[in-house]
């Protein structure tokens, strides 16, 4: 009997790279994502591939037949990990399968901050050159960023941010510091005692009790007048209300924001009233090439579990392996 998998999202041409040719294993797309129509149907499938919609403790009970859910992307913040633990099923992501993308979002970001990208083209198009003295910009060889984080994403935009030229510090406790020493950066334990040295504040980490909420108004008034802030992670971690406030009143210069609390983001979120802002519709780590590496591990870690040879470098809970 062929095993059957959930796929909340689009089928793409990275899921079909895999799972084409294999006669073994059937997909269905679920397009009603509410939890009362997954509870109803999860319990009849060996595998889901997880998009935006929650997996919660109800129905990782009912999915009585699941041996993986398989996440299409790298956070899981919207899955509950210990209660597929405790049922025994592995939970997998998408492994550095967006992390160049997600890292070259956020040096875009600094990028078009710093070279005044939207200011500069709005007032082009009405003739008005003398925007650039106005509103010079400036180089990112020189200046100081702090990046938050120091996983598959941080390493990498560690590595463009030195390339640039820039002065770089790291904040992440559970790496060996002297890797970050190795890219060309400088770890620092309370990276609170540095937010008055910073020109660029990146957060690069899981989103989590720890780090929910980490940036809010102490730290966002600790930065300098010139200083950005730049969220390529998840919504929450930088308090949007805080931010809000410390952009309106100019206690920093700008910020780059691509994840929202409350998404999809309305256009009556406060933070769009201002001009001092890029943002984007968490679409970071979202490229033509991103979207194929995704469905292609999401779809690869499907099939090696079903084939008995699951790489535990993908596994969230690797415990569960043993």
């Amino acid at each position: 009997m062929a095993k059957r998998v959930m796929v909340q999202l689009a089928i793409s041409d990275g899921l079909k790279s895999v799972f084409d040719g294999r006669d073994d294993i059937e997909l269905e797309r679920f397009t009603e994502l509410s939890e009362d129509n997954i509870h109803q149907h999860i319990g009849n499938y060996d595998a889901v591939i997880l998009g935006i919609a929650p997996l919660t403790p109800r129905l990782i009970e009912a999915g009585d037949k699941l041996k993986i859910a398989s996440r299409f992307g790298v956070g899981y913040d919207a899955v509950d990990v210990p209660a597929l633990t405790k049922a025994g099923i592995p939970l997998t992501i998408a492994g550095i399968a967006n992390s160049v993308t997600v890292a070259e979002h956020a040096l875009f970001f600094m990028l078009a901050l710093a070279k005044q990208a939207i200011p500069y083209d709005r007032e082009t198009r009405k003739g008005n050159w003398g925007v650039r003295w106005d509103l010079p910009a400036f180089d990112l060889a020189g200046r100081t960023a702090m990046v938050l984080g120091f996983g598959k994403i941080g390493r990498r935009l560690v590595n463009r941010l030195v390339a640039m030229e820039m002065d770089v510090m790291v904040h992440d406790p559970y790496v060996v510091q002297d890797g970050i020493r190795t890219a060309g950066a400088t770890p620092v334990d309370d990276w609170r005692a540095n937010l008055a040295e910073i020109d660029f504040l990146s957060i690069n980490c899981m989103k989590n009790e720890e780090t929910n909420g980490m940036v809010a108004a102490a730290e966002l008034t600790a930065m300098k007048e010139t200083a950005f802030v730049v969220n390529t992670a998840r919504g929450g971690i930088v308090d949007e209300g805080a931010l809000y406030d410390i952009l309106k009143s100019k206690g920093i210069a700008g910020a780059g924001i691509d994840p929202f609390v409350v998404e999809p983001a309305t256009n009556d979120n406060p933070l769009f009233q201002l001009e001092n802002i890029i943002v984007s519709p968490h679409s970071a780590g979202v490229t033509q090439e991103s979207v194929f590496r995704m469905g292609q591990i999401a779809a690869q870690n499907v099939v090696d579990c079903f084939d008995g040879k699951l790489d535990p470098a993908n596994v969230i809970n690797p415990e569960v392996l043993k």
